[in-house]
């Protein structure tokens, strides 16, 4: 098995709750729009806040897997790596921090209830 194997276990399902979470997002932001309806009060996904969360968390891997790799810290097996370098940490390091950043705020979006999910007040007569 390579790195990349390995990463595509991870990266597959995630990719698969991002487009679910966008998917949803999209519809409850339409129907927000339409009239505060279901979706009103609803998380949305924010690509924009997402990419700028990666670009910070990418730089931080790249200088802190760079400096753990050269003092000893862990390794990679030469057989198992792309041959990509960022410094001296294979590209496939980075797989693991983007999967976080996509994923954590897709399952934010997605188990973000919904204005009209939570409980109605009861009426005390």
């Amino acid at each position: 098995m390579t790195y990349w194997t390995l990463n595509a276990i991870f990266l597959v399902p995630v990719t698969v709750v991002a487009i679910v979470a966008e998917v949803g997002s999209r519809r409850r932001a339409r129907s927000a729009v339409a009239g505060a309806g279901p979706g009103a009060g609803a998380a949305t996904l924010s690509w924009w806040a997402v990419t700028l969360s990666a670009v910070i968390l990418l730089l931080l891997t790249a200088v802190f897997d760079n400096l753990m790799i050269r003092l000893g810290f862990f390794g990679y097996n030469p057989d198992w790596i792309s041959g990509v370098f960022v410094g001296v940490a294979p590209l496939e390091d980075f797989a693991y921090p983007l999967a976080a950043v996509v994923l954590l705020p897709a399952l934010w979006t997605l188990f973000t209830p919904s204005a009209t999910s939570a409980p109605a007040e009861r009426s005390h007569p």
